[in-house]
């Protein structure tokens, strides 16, 4: 009975063991990839909250308060409205959570469909189905941003399904490129000998093989996204006000008193450019990290 019972009991620490060691061969083989890890934990954990963080209200102006510069009590200053800016740099980061996370999942599951149906069934199929990725790839994305955008009119959930579209059709390029190589495996020609049905070979045995640039894809989808957002909410286009934006901040106080008070194009642009730096260099240490044929060079 007590060897049942270890044996009941051995898989949950072993479950728990590989994401530590994981993250243990980040820091230590990685080390810029870990700084990038641990600023993207920090930036998810102040826009999930950011309601109880952000000392002030995000809307919350003192007019006696206007432009005042950092100190002990408004750490990043205040607006020419009196907000605080570190409240609303806090608020601004939910939004990109909210809109970062949701707009690489659906494209994260748009690339995973095409890349994989496309890729897996060849033939015709997979050529119209190029050529229709080839033409959307070919449009510029901010002009396509904003054109659409203009038509549907701005908005969190336009924004989320437009950008998801968008990087999802064009990322699906690098899924059915890992597809091609995967189904020539000897478990893909078994499964198809077996008489195994179209949807449980995708699902069983070409999806769990391709997870790999699957993650590296949704890492790097999430700073594009956050970068995209912030384009579109400077040109006007995005979450309309009074929710803050980091880009809406850069064009509204922040660029009509650049000069008079720098921290309000300071205190939003950095947060956009850290963030989407950490993003990019924790997705180049996971790609290093979960590619066989970089694992084998090093």
């Amino acid at each position: 009975m007590v060897a049942v019972a270890e044996t009941t009991r051995s898989p949950r620490p072993a479950r728990l063991a590989a994401p530590l060691g994981f993250i243990g061969r980040l820091f230590r083989d990685k080390p810029l990839g870990a700084f990038g890890f641990v600023i993207c934990v920090i930036f998810l954990f102040c826009g999930l909250f950011a309601d109880i963080l952000a000392p002030y209200g995000y809307n919350q102006i003192s007019p006696i308060n206007r432009l005042k510069p950092p100190s002990e009590k408004f750490w990043l200053g205040t607006d020419n409205l009196g907000r605080d800016m570190l409240s609303r740099c806090l608020y601004g980061a939910q939004i990109s959570v909210i809109i970062g996370l949701s707009a690489a999942a659906l494209a994260t599951v748009v690339s995973i469909f095409i890349g994989i149906v496309s890729g897996y069934l060849g033939g015709k199929f997979d050529m119209i189905m190029q050529r229709f990725v080839d033409a959307w790839m070919s449009f510029p994305d901010l002009i396509i941003l904003i054109v659409v955008v203009s038509v549907v009119g701005p908005g969190m959930g336009p924004v989320i399904v437009l950008l998801g579209l968008l990087y999802g059709i064009g990322g699906s390029r690098i899924i059915r490129g890992a597809v091609l190589s995967v189904r020539e495996n000897a478990y893909v020609h078994a499964a198809q000998s077996t008489g195994a049905s179209l949807p449980r070979i995708l699902w069983k045995h070409i999806l769990p093989n391709v997870m790999a640039p699957v993650i590296v894809l949704f890492t790097t989808r999430v700073g594009a996204v956050i970068l995209a957002e912030s384009g579109l909410a400077f040109l006007g286009l995005g979450v309309p006000p009074p929710a803050p934006t980091w880009g809406g901040m850069l064009s509204g106080s922040g660029r009509s008193f650049m000069y008079l008070a720098p921290w309000l194009a300071l205190a939003p642009g950095l947060c956009i450019t850290i963030v989407v730096y950490a993003i990019n260099v924790f997705g180049d240490a996971l790609r290093d990290l979960l590619d066989p044929r970089m694992r084998g060079s090093r």
